[in-house]
């Protein structure tokens, strides 16, 4: 019989996807993780494929934003507990009206992960009933903030007051300051680094 190990379930996972898909990119990363592109059309064949044969756990969901090619390239990650390999499935979407049907019925934890992907890309999940609900970003007012054209800098200028920050520390919880003690310690740290020498 033989034992499998590591690389024998990469070989074998490549086999069962390149058997039955037409790959545009694979990549080993690891010996416990594969990499296989496959065209928009593929992903819920694929993820559903890669579920009946053992990988029951999606790990991950996410994506990347070309901005350079106007496309967004969404990775979600499997994982097969008795193989020991995860499986990245990528795919490419328009970056002008990204959507991508839901993979609600093949795992039903993709509910957040969706959520958390349209909130930050503006991805939308046909299928999934709570994809548009706001996860992380309450009253978000503005594009989404992982993509590329995002400006953090005009963001926090139009929604915060400036600050202006003095030399001097002021203290207006009326304590003791520990300023003292801190460039005490700062002192110690240097001298100990110096072997004791000043």
């Amino acid at each position: 019989m033989l034992k499998m190990n590591s690389m024998n379930n990469i070989e074998y996972v490549s086999s069962l996807v390149e058997n039955k898909f037409k790959v545009n990119k694979k990549e080993i990363i690891s010996k416990y993780q594969i990499s296989f592109e496959v065209e928009k059309a593929e992903v819920h064949r694929l993820l559903t494929l890669l579920k009946l044969e053992g990988w029951i756990q999606l790990s991950y969901l996410s994506a990347i934003d070309w901005i350079n090619d106007n496309e967004y390239e969404l990775i979600y990650i499997v994982m097969n507990w008795e193989k020991a390999v995860h499986v990245q499935i990528r795919t490419r979407i328009s970056r002008e009206n990204p959507s991508m049907d839901s993979i609600l019925p093949i795992f039903p934890g993709c509910k957040y992960y969706e959520r958390e992907a349209h909130e930050f890309f503006g991805i939308k999940f046909p299928g999934n009933p709570d994809y548009a609900k706001q996860l992380i970003l309450e009253g978000w007012d503005d594009i989404p903030p992982l993509r590329k054209d995002f400006d953090p800098r005009a963001y926090s200028d139009a929604h915060f007051s400036k600050r202006e920050y003095s030399e001097t520390f002021v203290n207006l919880n009326k304590e003791e300051s520990k300023q003292g003690t801190r460039e005490k310690r700062k002192e110690r740290i240097k001298r100990v680094r110096k072997g004791g020498r000043k």
